[in-house]
């Protein structure tokens, strides 16, 4: 696999690297701990080495599904880079939640679950729009730095305008962001200004919870404790989370007009992350999947050529017909 350069981090990371959300055996239905570890190991073996977390994910059972492989098999922890994210444990979840101390516990809560010293990169796990201008949140982050708690930070977002006002904190080196066929706001502003200050950008939820896979209709049901069933109204969280945020229907009918333009040789969901990876200010996409031969699928997405302009215009007109109106300006 190519490598980008992550930000200012100094770390080239594959441009597919592993989301965790699902193996935590929390809001994507049930994943065993022995098919959770397998996940991560499939991905390590098959070359990714940027793996994303949350100490959320099952609390904690998703860090410490990594930091039980990197700890007990044959992988060097130098050449892999461990990102997680701390917040969202607050509850009530509040901006008054992320001050010093309360980042602190998480890191170091982060940390023993990881089995690590430092942890390589903290995000700010999508905090309430307040936080983004407490100038102290970011100063803690420096103080833990300084302290060797962790060596970078960035932050998780869930709309574009968040994303610009972090990035004018110079603490910040990466963003995660949601970023899609069915949400394509974040190509404009945000990548131009991304890389004009060099920070590095994550992208998240590539696949839209399935929908670009082509692998969900309408028949397919969600189990009770699948985000898929339970947020689709945004019940839970944040609801551009959950088919990126485009009503079900609707994005299964974008999804039928997309079929007929998948170049030969690819799947939908390897054309969704070569759609993602043809924008040059991404550094790497965090597809998540308990299935072995999707990881390694994903992987080959980013060896396949770029897609071609009558791709392009094809993926930009159904967005205007199915999804604009409903997504673009909300995100």
């Amino acid at each position: 696999m190519q490598r980008r350069l992550l930000g200012t981090t100094g770390w080239d990371v594959t441009e597919i690297g592993l989301g965790t959300w699902n193996i935590g055996g929390a809001a994507w239905g049930d994943v065993s701990d022995e098919d959770g570890r397998a996940v991560v190991r499939t991905a390590l073996d098959a070359g990714i080495d940027f793996v994303d977390t949350a100490d959320v994910y099952g609390d904690g059972t998703s860090e410490r599904h990594i930091g039980t492989v990197l700890e007990e098999d044959d992988y060097d922890r130098e050449d892999i880079v461990v990102a997680t994210k701390a917040g969202r444990r607050l509850d009530p979840h509040t901006a008054e939640g992320y001050n010093a101390e309360n980042l602190e516990s998480f890191v170091d809560r982060s940390r023993e679950n990881l089995g690590t010293e430092t942890l390589d990169l903290l995000q700010l796990h999508c905090p309430p729009n307040d936080v983004y201008y407490q100038p102290e949140v970011f100063d803690a982050l420096d103080d833990l730095k300084v302290r060797g708690k962790i060596a970078h930070y960035g932050v998780s977002v869930e709309k574009v305008e968040q994303a610009l006002k972090a990035i004018e904190y110079p603490g910040i080196e990466t963003v995660q962001i949601i970023f899609n066929m069915f949400r394509q706001r974040p190509a404009e502003l945000f990548f131009e200004e991304a890389k004009r200050r060099n920070v590095g950008v994550i992208v998240r939820v590539p696949l839209a919870s399935g929908l670009l896979t082509g692998a969900i209709d309408r028949d397919t049901e969600f189990p009770e404790n699948d985000h898929r069933n339970f947020n689709r109204e945004g019940e839970a969280f944040d609801r551009g989370e959950t088919f990126a945020g485009l009503p079900f229907e609707q994005g299964l009918d974008a999804v039928d007009a997309l079929e007929t333009h998948v170049p030969e040789g690819m799947t939908m969901a390897q054309m969704a992350l070569r759609w993602i990876l043809d924008h040059d200010a991404v550094s790497t996409v965090i597809p998540g999947s308990t299935s072995p031969e999707h990881i390694r699928d994903n992987v080959d997405a980013a060896g396949m050529d770029s897609l071609s302009h009558e791709t392009y215009g094809a993926v930009r007109d159904i967005y205007e017909e199915f999804v604009y109106e409903d997504v673009h300006h909300r995100w």
